[in-house]
């Protein structure tokens, strides 16, 4: 048996996370937010318990769900686009003395690439590019970042997945209802569910901590052209697009999680 993993947030990543951990040989102890949904989790053999992140505390036997793991994966949305008011910094506060106080060494934080804002020439963003969001979501996730980075009790990898898209979930399925879209000739920047978490798998079994990795897929199309090529093959309306105002957007290299990682992206997922 391999070391023991936290996972707090067994959602759409986390739940197909841990259960591929399992098939790995990991002892694996999750969270969830929803009553109903223990047991089922712990049909999948995952330890879990009933947790909430607040403001000013949190919820549940957190002690537990960390006690005696090497590795804690923090994969909790900030939810502000429900709620523009939630302040998940102070979330990440006050979970931070409750690591210090267990045996985690490791932290892997999922974030996203909106922490870097768009803009018309499309800059090619590194890990070496700084995080300059001005929408309300990304400077709360670089602001969690850095808490975490910056804290000596434990080692932090941050890893930032660009638009997600997996089983049941692909981002043209949103669009085809929508008309004016903003930003056409942007490039697109994606990832599958498999390879997030893939990638999840390299970073722990190579012992990539104290690192920070942005993972999309190397194949950047317009945005236009490849999402009416989905909404095409989905059988969906073609998206009407606002092509009277210039695009913003950013280009996600994808060379440090190829190189650093020795990853392979599946990239014949991106077009189906």
């Amino acid at each position: 048996m391999k070391h023991q993993i936290s996972i707090l947030g067994l959602g759409w990543l986390g739940l197909p996370l841990a259960s591929s951990l399992i098939r790995e040989n990991y002892k694996v102890k999750g969270s969830t937010t929803s009553s109903s949904k223990t047991s089922e989790l712990e049909k999948n053999g995952i330890l879990t318990f009933l947790i909430t992140l607040e403001e000013t505390g949190v919820h549940g036997d957190i002690v537990d769900l960390l006690k005696e793991s090497e590795t804690l994966i923090i994969n909790v949305p900030p939810g502000l686009r429900r709620n523009p008011n939630v302040n998940f910094v102070s979330k990440i506060r006050v979970l931070i003395p409750y690591i210090e106080a267990s045996n985690i060494e490791n932290v892997l934080f999922v974030s996203s690439t909106s922490v870097f804002s768009d803009m018309e020439t499309f800059p090619l963003i590194t890990e070496k590019t700084i995080p300059n969001a001005t929408s309300n979501a990304g400077k709360q996730l670089i602001e969690a970042e850095q808490l975490l980075q910056k804290n000596d009790h434990f080692k932090t990898t941050i890893l930032r997945f660009s638009g997600l898209f997996g089983p049941n979930r692909h981002p043209a399925t949103m669009l085809s209802k929508r008309s004016n879209i903003k930003n056409p000739n942007a490039p697109v920047n994606l990832i599958h569910l498999d390879d997030c978490i893939k990638i999840i798998h390299r970073i722990i079994k190579t012992e990539h901590w104290n690192e920070v990795f942005n993972a999309s897929y190397p194949d950047h199309p317009e945005k236009y052209k490849y999402y009416s090529n989905i909404c095409k093959q989905m059988e969906l309306p073609i998206p009407d697009y606002d092509f009277n105002t210039p695009s913003k957007g950013k280009i996600i290299s994808s060379e440090k999680v190829q190189t650093v990682l020795e990853f392979k992206y599946n990239r014949s997922i991106l077009l189906l």
